[in-house]
């Protein structure tokens, strides 16, 4: 069997928040039906659609906007580059005029009430985040078909195979913890290295370059405008935005106009220990708090956990004088290797291990691309990621209202502040005296994942979701 090849760019994706898996994987899944139908030769006979949501996506599917995504991968918009601001006006146009462009071409009529159905009580058995489309053509026939979104939206079509990439001859090929530091001990490379290699096998070395520094502009801006947006989050919880106020508290009047202004605004502050925990605290609630406004963000694996890296490279930037190119692309690529030991062992879809496999994978990633950016060996930078993952082993996903909020938010500052420790604790240890590796954590965690109760797996059917009273479409 042929091993599952993933790319920077496969762990690192643009896209609209709050869920990678539940609201940028569905609308991927969208996107692919249309196509579907356009390759078929079908798409101008299409009368209606419907859309059938399982499991995990119908539990949590209005809270993470699952609806609202799959109604714009169907109009033909992409979450890379569409307008933030429009989401919410462009669905509620769908629901009250009972129109939807297909593929922003066909009008078709489409009633929301009837046409997406959430089937809270049904599953699918290859994984919980299923959604079925379902074509009517004007000749009286159907088309029909099932994606799966896996996580950190990666989609997969039923009887797909879960490769992500076309299959080439990567010069490193590398599924687990032991094989990447063999190839590392051979050759000398450092990891980053050694995934940059892989990457040439797909483009020019200057491409992924560009797009590693586009996946990083697209954090930086996230990040600041998190730091300075104030107001309530939507959804019905009315969680107040906190980050804003901090950035304030912590900068005591310090003057900045941009991003590189507002970086050595920060480093005025100095490095007492306090300090750095606000401001590492700060940064990963900016950019959650965008997460949870449908912002633009990026999966870091996922959407749930995608404030824990850029908080950690942001540390990094700002406490150790990093702000260049090439440390930003050493840290992006370590973080990415780590990432797909866990995805191609073990998940990184809370809804099917839980949130260890989210803000815990995430927290990993950061640890080992930390750890080499300070100068770390390879085998410290595994040392670091296990020792990550290894404290959030069991951490359950129980998202009150279904929201990607209480208590998804604060989990990612202490994602990335256990990041921060795992590295300086990797940095001041011998790795040949540890007595746990990378590779026994991930398969730890895909074990704990498989035994862990389905109502603590992004259901909000238990834990914290049940405690709250509330009177959201979920609960």
């Amino acid at each position: 069997m042929a091993s599952e090849q993933i790319s920077i760019f496969d762990m690192f994706k643009i896209g609209i928040g709050p869920s990678s898996s539940h609201t940028l994987g569905p609308w991927r899944a969208a996107q692919r039906f249309v196509q579907l139908l356009i390759d078929r030769r079908v798409f101008v006979h299409v009368e209606s659609i419907n859309i059938l949501l399982y499991g995990s996506l119908a539990k949590t599917g209005v809270g993470h906007g699952t609806d609202i995504a799959i109604l714009l991968g169907l109009s033909g918009d992409d979450p890379v580059t569409f307008e933030v601001d429009q989401v919410m006006p462009k669905v509620e146009d769908i629901k009250k005029f009972g129109k939807l462009i297909l593929g922003g071409i066909s009008e078709i009529e489409f009633n929301y009430a009837e046409q997406l159905h959430f089937l809270f009580e049904q599953s699918l058995p290859f994984h919980s985040n299923a959604v079925t489309f379902q074509a009517f053509l004007k000749d009286g026939t159907a088309i029909s078909e099932t994606y799966y979104s896996i996580g950190g939206g990666f989609v997969v079509q039923e009887n797909d195979t879960e490769s992500v990439l076309s299959e080439v001859d990567l010069p490193f090929p590398i599924d687990t913890a032991r094989e990447l530091i063999s190839a590392c001990m051979r050759t000398g490379l450092k990891i980053s290295e050694l995934v940059m290699e892989n990457e040439c096998s797909w483009r020019p070395e200057y491409e992924t370059k560009a797009g590693v520094l586009k996946i990083f502009d697209t954090m930086k801006e996230c990040l600041y405008k998190g730091c300075h947006t104030e107001g309530i989050l939507p959804g019905g919880l009315n969680v107040e935005r906190r980050a804003a106020k901090m950035n304030k508290r912590i900068l005591k009047g310090r003057e900045y106009h941009d991003y590189d202004s507002w970086v050595k605004a920060l480093r005025l502050g100095g490095k007492d220990f306090g300090y750095i925990l606000d401001c590492v605290s700060c940064f990963a609630l900016a950019v959650n708090e965008e997460n949870a406004s449908f912002g633009r963000v990026v999966t870091a694996p996922t959407n749930g956990a995608s404030g824990v890296i850029p908080a950690v490279l942001q540390y990094f930037i700002v406490f150790h004088d990093a702000l260049s190119s090439e440390k930003i692309i050493q840290f992006v690529a370590t973080a990415s290797e780590i990432g797909s030991i866990f995805k191609k062992n073990a998940t990184i879809s809370a809804a099917m291990g839980g949130c260890q496999a989210e803000i815990g994978v995430s927290s990993a990633m950061a640890a080992g691309a930390l750890t080499e950016c300070l100068g770390g060996s390879q085998r410290q930078v595994l040392m670091a990621a296990e020792i990550a993952m290894e404290h959030h082993l069991g951490l359950t996903c129980d998202p009150i209202g279904g929201l990607v909020q209480i208590p998804c938010i604060e989990r990612n500052t202490m994602g990335a502040i256990k990041a921060i420790t795992a590295a300086q604790l990797a940095l001041q240890s011998n790795p040949d005296k540890a007595i746990v590796s990378l590779d026994d954590v991930v398969s730890t965690m895909w074990e704990t994942a498989q035994d862990m109760n389905v109502k603590y797996k992004e259901t909000a059917d238990g834990g914290l979701a049940t405690k709250v009273p509330l009177s959201l479409p979920e609960c």
